[in-house]
C-alpha cells in the first residue's frame, strides 16, 4: 500500500491547471454506450475511477481507447452485454449509471450493487423509483440489481430527496423512452448539466438541466459526438482551500468561477483574498482564517465534497467553527485523524464543532475516503513536521497527479511505495501544473 509523505510548512504559490470533472466523467463514459457510433471525449481526468470504468466498458464488449493525456474514444457497435458483475463494479460507486444506460439500450440491465467510499448510507431507492415510473421492473437478487422493461414510457417523476445520482440515472434511461419524462426536484449540480449537454450533443432532447425541473423527450437513436468535459469543481475548491490554508498565493486556471461561488464566499468571510477572472481564480491567504459556520447543501449550496477539505482549514481558524453535514451522515471520520495532528473537534451526530488551534503537527494518519484524503493532505501542508498518509488509493480515485501539482506549487511531498521506496518529485517534474 502506497503512502504520501508531506513535509509541512511550505506556502503554495503559482498557477495550477484543473482537470476535467470526475463526477461528470464517471457518468458521461457510461452514457457514451447509448451512441450508435463513436464518441470522442476530451478533458478527461486520468484518475483511478476513470481507468476502472474504462476497463468495465471493455469487459462489457465496448471498444475503448483511453489516452492518459486526457481523452477517450468509445465505440459500442459490437457490444451485446447487459450485465456488469461484482468484480467489475466493486471499486466504484458510480457504476450504478450502467443501470440507466443498459436499460435504455437493451431493455434490460443486471448490475452488481456498487462499491465506493464509506461516507454513509447511499440508497438507490430514488433510482429504482424512477426506473419503475418509466415502466421497468426492478428486483434485487443476491447483491445484483436487475431491471427489465419491454418498453420504457415517459412519466413525471418526483424525487423525494434531491439526488444527483438518481437525476442522472433517470435522464440516462429516459432519453430512449417513448414520450416525455419530467424529473421534479432534480439535482442542479454542474455535472448534472454536463451530462445533459453531452446527451444533447448525441441527439437527445433534454431541457431544464441546472433547474429543479428537467424534461426529457425520448428519441429513437443517439449518435456519436465529440465532447469536452467541464472543469472539476471539487478539485478547484481543494486547491483554493489549500492556498488559503498555507497562507499561499495560488491561481487555479481553466475553471468556471460561477461553480465556486459558495466556496469563494466562505473564503472571503474567513478573511482571504479571492480574485476572479473569466476562467481562473486567484486565492491569497493573508492572515489566520477567521471562524465560519458551514452547512452543506445541494448545489448551489456549499458542496459536501468540500466539507472535509474545508474542515482542515478550520482546524487552524481563530475561534470556534460549526459544520453541519446535511448530505452524508458519516463524513467526519477524518477529524479523528486530524485530532492526531493536534486538531480539536467535537462531533455530535451531523454537526462538527471545531475549535481552531494555532498549529497542527505532523503525524501518521489514514485516509478513510477520497475527500478525507484531500483534507489530510491540506492538514499535512499546514502542519509542522512530517505527515504520512496511508490509503492513498482513495485519493488517486479522484485527484489527477496530485503530488505533481502540489510540488509545482512549492509543496514538499513524496510518494512511498509498498516496499518503502520513495519517489521524490522535483519542481521541473511537476508538469501537471502551469
Amino acid at each position: 500500500m502506497e503512502k504520501l509523505r508531506i513535509y509541512g510548512g511550505k506556502k503554495l504559490k503559482g498557477r495550477v491547471k484543473i482537470s476535467g470533472a470526475k463526477n461528470a466523467a464517471v457518468a458521461i463514459l457510461p452514457a457514451a454506450l447509448l451512441a450508435d457510433d463513436t464518441c470522442l471525449i476530451d478533458n478527461l481526468p486520468y484518475i483511478d475511477d476513470v481507468i476502472v470504468l474504462a476497463d468495465i466498458l471493455k469487459e462489457m464488449g465496448a471498444y475503448v481507447k483511453l489516452n492518459p493525456q486526457g481523452s477517450i474514444e468509445i465505440n459500442v457497435s459490437k457490444m451485446k452485454e447487459y450485465r456488469a458483475h461484482y468484480d467489475m463494479v466493486r471499486r466504484m460507486r458510480a457504476s450504478y449509471y450502467l443501470l440507466g444506460v443498459l436499460l435504455a439500450k437493451f431493455g434490460k440491465a443486471e448490475v452488481a450493487f456498487p462499491g465506493g467510499c464509506a461516507i454513509g448510507t447511499r440508497p438507490i431507492d430514488q433510482h429504482i423509483k424512477g426506473f419503475e415510473a418509466l415502466g421497468a421492473k426492478v428486483v434485487l437478487e443476491h447483491g445484483v440489481i436487475k431491471a427489465y422493461a419491454d418498453k420504457l414510457v415517459g412519466s413525471e417523476i418526483y424525487l423525494d430527496v434531491v439526488s444527483v445520482g438518481a437525476t442522472i440515472n433517470i435522464m440516462l434511461a429516459a432519453v430512449r423512452a417513448e414520450g416525455t419524462t419530467t424529473i421534479v426536484n432534480a439535482a442542479k449540480e454542474p455535472h448534472v448539466v454536463d451530462v445533459a449537454n453531452f446527451l444533447n450533443s448525441m441527439g437527445a432532447k433534454i431541457k431544464g438541466a441546472g433547474t429543479d425541473t428537467i424534461r426529457i423527450k425520448g428519441v429513437d437513436k443517439l449518435s456519436g459526438c465529440e465532447y469536452t468535459i467541464i472543469p472539476d469543481q471539487i478539485e478547484t475548491g481543494t486547491y483554493m482551500i489549500a492556498a488559503a490554508a498555507t497562507g499561499g498565493d495560488v491561481t487555479v486556471v481553466d475553471v468556471i468561477p460561477k461553480h465556486m461561488e459558495a466556496v469563494t464566499a466562505k473564503l472571503l468571510e474567513m478573511g482571504m483574498e479571492v480574485i476572479e477572472g473569466d476562467d481562473e481564480i486567484r486565492v491569497i491567504g493573508r492572515q489566520r482564517p477567521r471562524k465560519v459556520n458551514i452547512k452543506t447543501q445541494p448545489y448551489p449550496g456549499f458542496p459536501t465534497d468540500l466539507q472535509q477539505p474545508m474542515s482542515a482549514l478550520l482546524s487552524i481558524a481563530d475561534g470556534v467553527s460549526v459544520i453541519t453535514e446535511n448530505v452524508w451522515e458519516a463524513r467526519f471520520k477524518h477529524l479523528d485523524e486530524i485530532a492526531r495532528m493536534g486538531g480539536n473537534a467535537k462531533i455530535e451526530d451531523r454537526v462538527a464543532i471545531i475549535q481552531g488551534v494555532e498549529k497542527l503537527y505532523g503525524a501518521p494518519v489514514i485516509a478513510t475516503d477520497l475527500r478525507a484524503g484531500a483534507a489530510l493532505i491540506i492538514a499535512g501542508l499546514i502542519a509542522e513536521g512530517v505527515t504520512e498518509i496511508s490509503n492513498v488509493e482513495f485519493i488517486d480515485r479522484g485527484y489527477e497527479t496530485i503530488e505533481h501539482k502540489l510540488v509545482s506549487l512549492g509543496a514538499d511531498i513524496e510518494r512511498v511505495d509498498e516496499n518503502g521506496k520513495t519517489r521524490r518529485l522535483t519542481l521541473v517534474e511537476g508538469t501537471a501544473a502551469l
